[in-house]
């Protein structure tokens, strides 16, 4: 008695005692109807079959809207997949080099729906040099940019590339896409910087996935490509 009073029977050992003891509710089957539990779906009482049967269907609710967000996603990615390639068709289609990053840039808004997208280029061929996507980049936002081992997603706080926007002040969030041979994160200096601005705050947030966008710039620097001195 004296030994029950210093180790008192825990809510722990009397739930591990049906746990370890399968046969235990074979012997008393009658508990499995008589026990009554709390439903979560007011404070009525419920049995332990219709507990269990209740949540069933919750892991089956949990589980649809599981499948339902994965279709959703599946069909998003789908839709980009197919912008990608339509905008990567239009760059084929360029005959004309030096109309290569007017149509790259114009297809760009048009086929992603991005509000305002600037280029530019440098150490290109000198028969470009004077073009407008060739003018006005500081050897600062050359070095920025070679920064870059991912594409920048983030609000706009004042970065040069954002001043090549034509409307800087409406840009709330930004995209800077590296360009540069090879893969986004290929070692070697970039030779030129895409950007991609929305007065939207959350279009171009910090910690945006840019898996798509690394597809873009790997386009981008193949066909820009033909820009730079043979």
């Amino acid at each position: 008695m004296a030994n029950d009073q210093m180790n008192p029977i825990t809510e722990d050992d009397i739930a591990n005692y049906p746990a370890n003891s399968p046969d235990f509710f074979e012997r008393h089957a009658q508990l499995l109807a008589a026990v009554q539990l709390t439903s979560p779906h007011g404070n009525r009482a419920v049995s332990l079959q219709e507990r269990q049967a209740e949540m069933l269907r919750e892991k089956i609710k949990a589980l649809e809207h599981r499948i339902m967000d994965m279709v959703r996603h599946g069909n998003e990615n789908m839709v980009i997949s197919d912008r990608i390639h339509r905008w990567a068709r239009s760059l084929l289609l360029v005959q004309s080099t030096r109309a290569l990053p007017a149509t790259l840039v114009a297809e760009l808004q048009g086929q992603f729906m991005v509000p305002q997208v600037a280029l530019k280029v440098w150490d290109v061929d000198e028969r470009y040099a004077q073009e407008p996507f060739a003018q006005g980049v500081s050897e600062d936002a050359r070095t920025f940019a070679a920064s870059l081992t991912q594409p920048y997603c983030g609000v706009n706080s004042g970065i040069e590339a954002a001043g090549w926007l034509g409307d800087p002040g409406t840009a709330m969030s930004i995209a800077l896409i590296p360009l540069r041979v090879g893969a986004v994160s290929a070692p070697g200096p970039a030779f030129g910087m895409l950007v991609l601005a929305s007065p939207d705050p959350q279009r171009f947030q910090s910690g945006l996935a840019t898996d798509f966008l690394e597809r873009i710039a790997e386009l981008a620097s193949a066909a820009l490509s033909r820009l730079r001195p043979r």
